[in-house]
């Protein structure tokens, strides 16, 4: 019996996808740098699995770009780059639980829409305040700068969900495959 999606106990699919979230998030990682989309992830995370699973992909996801920045990407270790980074993984926290509140309480496409702007909104909101409060200004939040980040994020979301989507169907087909009934 070969090894395909629809094989895998549905523990092994969730882990399976647990991996490839986190792998897609190191990619993203080398890529963006600080710039993540952890908005993108927060909001697929709370959409495609259980709440307490949500938070600990995105908990991964924040933990895999932290490590990949300080090992690689030589993030400096000074005070204010270490609090920004704890402070992202909260905020990136907080994105996922209220994606998570408005997936539950939206079914199909609106849901998944209102999670992802709600984990938007949230995320720099947040983002603004702590910028606000720490003192270095909030000069850089300009329409563009929003924008590009928004585009970022969407694109992230829309790729990530494309991703789990064509694994459910390889999984259905492959289950498909498996049962459909055979000719004598």
């Amino acid at each position: 019996m070969s090894l395909t999606l629809s094989t895998l106990t549905t523990t092994n699919r969730r882990i399976f996808w647990a991996a490839t979230f986190i792998a897609a998030s190191i990619v993203f990682s080398f890529g963006w740098a600080c710039a993540l989309p952890l908005v993108g992830f927060a909001a697929v995370a709370a959409l495609t699995t259980a709440r307490r699973e949500a938070l600990l992909l995105t908990g991964a996801v924040w933990f895999a770009n932290q490590a990949v920045g300080f090992l690689f990407l030589h993030y400096p270790t000074d005070a204010m780059t270490l609090f920004w980074g704890g402070a992202l993984g909260v905020i990136a926290l907080m994105s996922c639980e209220s994606a998570g509140l408005l997936a539950r309480r939206f079914p199909g496409f609106a849901g998944g829409l209102a999670a992802f702007l709600a984990a938007f909104v949230v995320y720099e909101s947040l983002i603004l305040a702590v910028t606000a409060a720490t003192g270095p200004g909030v000069d850089h939040f300009t329409a563009p700068i929003i924008s590009r980040i928004f585009f970022i994020n969407l694109g992230a979301f829309a790729t990530l969900l494309m991703l789990k989507a064509a694994a459910a169907a390889v999984a259905y087909r492959n289950a498909a495959k498996t049962f459909a009934s055979r000719p004598i």
